[in-house]
């Protein structure tokens, strides 16, 4: 006969205890699995989020960075020579890993001059507002060529956009597919020249000034422009000009922009004066009678 007591009312102080003990060991096993079963899943979760962005940032440098191909025809020395009537001499387009080949200069009484320039670059601007009409003049009736180098030192200046380099890239785009065109289109450039620490022009306008300088393959070019396809030469022929040796001179590399050579000699004189700029023209062709043609005068 029972009394009706609870069972554990009838075990020893010991009995109790331990089942107490026996009760806490199953509790803490239970919490244990649990933790494990916790971490497990925590564990698989951040790994997944972990090959996401793995496969995330893959997929973007991917498709951000080409591998390098060849350079844009006709800048077989990382520019492009205008000559006569604004005529571009054509050359193949360096292959990846190839260094760049001096243009070839024939008579020495026509001046050679060229310039590395970045598009962003005040400076250069100076020079170009001085200077271009002259040179121009100078180069349609022969009696100079250019070798115009665009490179990309100031793409911190234009608040993320990377100017230099799309401008410089867009320059590579009508060498290649233009060039006859060139020179208009870098008179343009510079004529339209944005401020330094601007987001500078987009791709659009610059994809306008291309058509306004009257270049042929238009869809190419646009194209050419949206895909960044000479950004890796931009930026190897950059380099090339930075760390040097220049091809054709004794100047040993590229310290600022712009870098002016003529006949392989470096102008340090005034960029705002283009009387200083002839007379320098004149000391290195050598005399007043081979010099370019007409004398020039200041741009106004």
């Amino acid at each position: 006969m029972t009394s009706g007591r609870p069972q554990d009312a009838r075990m020893s102080k010991n009995e109790r205890r331990e089942a107490a003990r026996e009760k806490a060991k199953q509790l803490r096993e239970q919490q244990r699995k649990k933790d494990i079963r916790n971490r497990a899943i925590l564990i698989g979760s951040l790994s997944v989020v972990v090959v996401a962005i793995i496969v995330g940032v893959t997929l973007v440098i991917v498709s951000t960075l080409k591998p390098a191909g060849p350079g844009p025809a006709n800048m077989a020395s990382d520019g492009i020579v205008i000559g006569e009537n604004f005529v571009a001499q054509t050359t193949p387009g360096l292959q990846p890993g190839e260094s760049p080949v001096a243009a070839a200069t024939s008579d020495p009484n026509v001046a050679d001059i060229r310039v590395y320039l970045d598009y962003m670059c005040p400076y250069c601007g100076q020079f170009e507002a001085t200077n271009n009409e002259q040179i121009g003049q100078w180069v349609s009736s022969g009696a100079a060529t250019v070798e115009i180098h665009p490179i990309s030192i100031l793409d911190r200046g234009s608040q993320g956009t990377k100017y230099s380099t799309r401008s410089a890239n867009a320059a590579a785009c009508v060498a290649n597919y233009s060039p006859d065109q060139f020179w208009a289109f870098n008179t343009l450039m510079f004529q339209n020249q944005p401020e330094e620490n601007t987001s500078g022009l987009d791709d659009d306008t610059i994809k306008g000034l291309v058509s306004q300088a009257g270049a042929q393959n238009l869809d190419q070019i646009d194209s050419c422009i949206d895909d960044g396809e000479f950004k890796s030469w931009v930026a190897d022929s950059t380099s090339r000009a930075l760390q040097g040796p220049l091809p054709g001179t004794s100047e040993e590399k590229v310290t600022g922009t712009p870098t002016v050579l003529v006949n392989g000699q470096k102008y340090s004189g005034s960029l705002t004066d283009a009387n200083a700029f002839s007379a320098f023209v004149v000391q290195v062709v050598g005399s007043a009678e081979s010099t370019p043609t007409p004398t020039p005068v200041p741009a106004g």
